[in-house]
């Protein structure tokens, strides 16, 4: 039976697990060490070539994960993308890159890849027309992120794989948002699945982590540039993802629940100006998303009205959590402008749809009673406090 047609939950506990031989526990033991025998064994193992005992079982739980053939462990989510991209682009290269993206890979692109002799385009939209109409002669990649960061936008996955393959490209996805719970981008054609783990596969946080997933070629590719760069994860934070990988199941699927009577609510709302998530028959992407996801995730943004504070809104919230990063089981809000996009100029912040007054609202496992009772106190509270300033 393959990895990946085991159940979600399955390969979530059980593939890629060690197997305590000494003691016969129930869970992984922990290899912490960093120096390992040379002489007559089949593999060398080193931290920084991401195969330590604990690494390469992890590396297989989330390669079940993607349905893919392969994986790698990183540092962080943006270890993962600037290692994945860079192997893949050399100098006189080109890549078309989503028209909106997470922040920190359009501060790499912007900031990095003139150095490197990398040129790039961002799409005007996100239709597979706007991909093809960026593509040059020595185009090599096409990067996209569904749901993005920060409004929730939808890419179809099979299009731009088509595309991609037309045109002898190699097709990458941030599929951060989504999890493997919801999205699964090689099943569509997609070649290379890139995470940031700190967030739905670490799921407290209090994990740092990213993750690649591909083929056995692609991986090997993009090994050859990673044990350069440097950038492995300690075994003890491998160990403590592989735990936390096993309720991910769980916990995303009623995020995903949760998130859908947040949206619902958020939308009916007469303080509320505007909501962001695929789940809404009102989203744009909502028919794509609905073909190519399993759930429409735990992340939504939304507007308050125009005569509303969003930062007083933030601070007057006692439940849930004013706070950067995302995909704790605990609900989180934050501004964009001032975190994930705050490298972005605000001209380019205005080019991209991202208001100054956007919150991101990463929902949690709580009840969704006690979060509205939250927010319904929190608008309360700025409104009072705009009525006297009146």
């Amino acid at each position: 039976m393959k990895q990946q047609n085991k159940g979600l939950n399955t390969i979530c506990t059980h593939v890629g697990q060690l197997e305590d031989k000494e003691f016969k526990g129930a869970i992984s033991p922990l290899y912490m060490g960093t120096a390992y025998a040379f002489e007559d064994i089949d593999v060398k193992r080193y931290p920084r070539y991401f195969n330590t005992p604990n690494q390469v079982a992890l590396a297989k739980k989330i390669a079940a994960l993607e349905h893919a053939e392969a994986a790698l462990i990183f540092g962080s989510g943006m270890a993962a993308i600037s290692t994945s991209l860079l192997a893949f682009l050399k100098a006189g290269d080109h890549i078309v890159i989503q028209k909106i993206i997470y922040g920190g890979t359009y501060n790499l692109v912007v900031e990095e890849f003139e150095k490197y002799g990398i040129s790039y385009s961002f799409t005007d939209g996100f239709g597979a027309e706007d991909f093809e109409a960026k593509i040059q002669k020595n185009t090599k990649v096409v990067y996209i992120e569904t749901p993005s960061n920060p409004l929730l936008n939808i890419t179809d996955l099979k299009a731009v794989a088509d595309i991609s393959k037309k045109h002898g490209l190699v097709s990458m996805i941030d599929n951060t948002f989504a999890s493997p719970v919801n999205q699964n981008p090689i099943d569509f054609g997609i070649d290379v699945v890139i995470h940031s783990a700190t967030k739905y596969m670490g799921g407290h946080s209090d994990i740092c982590a990213g993750a690649v997933a591909s083929t056995e070629v692609n991986v090997k590719r993009i090994f050859q540039l990673a044990k350069n760069f440097g950038g492995s994860l300690s075994d003890y934070t491998v160990w403590l993802l592989e735990r936390s990988i096993k309720t991910m199941g769980i916990r995303v699927r009623a995020q995903n629940v949760n998130a859908q009577h947040m949206a619902e609510y958020l939308h009916a709302h007469k303080d509320i100006s505007a909501v962001y998530y695929p789940g809404l028959p009102s989203h744009p992407g909502h028919d794509i998303a609905k073909k190519q996801m399993k759930g429409f995730g735990g992340m939504l943004s939304f507007e308050l009205n125009a005569d509303f504070n969003a930062s007083k809104f933030q601070k007057s919230l006692k439940l849930i959590k004013p706070a950067m990063s995302l995909a704790g089981v605990e609900s989180t809000v934050l501004s964009p402008t001032l975190t994930s996009h705050s490298l972005l100029s605000p001209e380019e912040r205005k080019r991209q749809g991202i208001a100054d007054g956007l919150i991101r609202f990463s929902v949690g496992i709580e009840e969704t009673e006690d979060l509205i009772a939250d927010i319904e106190q929190a608008l309360e509270k700025v409104r009072k406090e705009k009525e006297m300033a009146v």
